[in-house]
C-alpha cells in the first residue's frame, strides 16, 4: 500500500514539474512528457484501486 501512494506521489510531482518547466521555457517537449508521466500516475492510481477492491473481494469471500 504504501509503495503505491509513494508511486503515485512521485509520479504527480513529476508531472507537475513537467508542466511547470514547460511554462517556464515555452518548450513542447516539457508538456509532452508530462502528459506522458501523468498517464503512468493514472495506471499506477487504477492498480492501487484494483488492489483495494481485491482486497475487499478477498474479505468478503
Amino acid at each position: 500500500m504504501l509503495v503505491f501512494r509513494l508511486v503515485f506521489g512521485l509520479l504527480l510531482l513529476a508531472a507537475l514539474l513537467c508542466f511547470a518547466m514547460s511554462i517556464g521555457t515555452g518548450q513542447a517537449l516539457w508538456r509532452r512528457r508530462g502528459i506522458l508521466v501523468l498517464k503512468w500516475a493514472l495506471l499506477a492510481a487504477l492498480g492501487f484501486f484494483g488492489v483495494l477492491i481485491l482486497e475487499r473481494l478477498a474479505v468478503m469471500l
